[in-house]
Parts: C-alpha cells; sequence; structure tokens
C-alpha cells in the first residue's frame, strides 16, 4: 500500500518495469494502460496519504478520472489499494476486481478477468507475490492464492492454492504443473519487487 511519496515513485517505478517499459514516462498515444496505471497509482497516493480536504477534493478528482479511462479501456474496474507494486495489465479488455481483494507484487493480468465474491460474501481472494492470471479467468470467493502461481487461460478458481510455484488451470481449476509463474513475467524485475 501507498503510504509515502517514496512508495508513491518506488510503485510507479516497478510498475513500468513490469509493463516492460524502458522509457520514463508514456506516450500519449500507444500507452493507454501505463497511463491507467499511473492514475491508478496518484489515486492512491492521495486517497491513503493526502486526508486534509483539498488532498481528499483530489483524491475524488482523480478517482472519477480513473473510472472514465478505465471504461475508455473496455471496462478495467480496478479499485485502488487492491494490487501492491509491480502491477502489469498486459491488455485492453474487461478487467473486474472486488474492492475486497488484495493481490500481491509483480502481478501479470490479462484480458476479461474476474475476481470477485460470492454467495453474499463480503470478501474476495487474496493472492500472493508473483502471480500470473490468464485470459478469461475468474477468481470466486474468498480463497488463498500462493505465491508464484500461473494461472491458465479460461480457469475457474473457487478454491484456494496456497502451495506455491504451481500452474492451475481448467473448470474447476486444479493443478497441472509443478512450473511456477517467473517465465510468464517481467525479466526486469526481481521477483522480490527491487529493480532489476
Amino acid at each position: 500500500m501507498i503510504e509515502s511519496k517514496a512508495d508513491l515513485k518506488h510503485y510507479l517505478e516497478q510498475d513500468r518495469l513490469a509493463l516492460y517499459k524502458t522509457r520514463k514516462r508514456p506516450r500519449i498515444a500507444g500507452d493507454e494502460i501505463w497511463q491507467y496505471e499511473i492514475l491508478l497509482r496518484k489515486t492512491e497516493y492521495y486517497m491513503n496519504c493526502k486526508k486534509n480536504p483539498i488532498g481528499k477534493a483530489v483524491a475524488l478528482w482523480l478517482h472519477y478520472r480513473l473510472r472514465k479511462k478505465g471504461r475508455k479501456l473496455c471496462g478495467f474496474h480496478i479499485p485502488p489499494n487492491a494490487f501492491e507494486e509491480g502491477l502489469s495489465i498486459a491488455h485492453w479488455g474487461p478487467i473486474v476486481v472486488h474492492p475486497s481483494a488484495r493481490i500481491g507484487k509483480n502481478c501479470r493480468i490479462h484480458q476479461c478477468v474476474t475476481i470477485g465474491a460470492t454467495n453474499g460474501q463480503a470478501q474476495a481472494a487474496h493472492i500472493g507475490d508473483n502471480v500470473f492470471i490468464g485470459p478469461c479467468s475468474s477468481i470466486i470467493g474468498d480463497i488463498t492464492i500462493g505465491s508464484d502461481i500461473a494461472i491458465g487461460a479460461n480457469s475457474v478458481v473457487t478454491k484456494s492454492f496456497e502451495q506455491g510455484g504451481i500452474t492451475i488451470a481448467g473448470t474447476p481449476a486444479k493443478q497441472i504443473s509443478g512450473n511456477n509463474s517467473h517465465s510468464n513475467l517481467s525479466p526486469h524485475i526481481h521477483l522480490d519487487g527491487k529493480d532489476a
């Protein structure tokens, strides 16, 4: 969670590396997902760190802009403070994340993914560090996904997989191999979240 200006800078840099970006700033056209992630992190900073009336007003304005930009990217619905540093959104397309979901460092998430609660529960998944979430996957309920897990495309995950370093896939999801997620993550980051 971003709790200082230094945290904001660190998160922005880790997200840049996770997105495979070599430039220091996004282009006006062509880097819309990176622009979205920057706006997400600035929203988090103002929500978490600026509690005075001006800071709260700026946080509301940034959150409005974030929602508007998410709609332009074909339906990103990502609440502030859900993802730790190193977020990498792979493509445009709908992504829905429940406000109670908590996702660790270095997550690569693809289009058409849902991370939600179910059956009236208020809690969604807790997902570890270095997790790859393939296209069209659903992670539903108050479950735990361990670190270093790859979730295959079109998977429906409704139970916990706390053992890290595996690949899961299917409907319902089950372990399909002992391979971890590392080959699916940016080579520009270390898996402990530090710069390469």
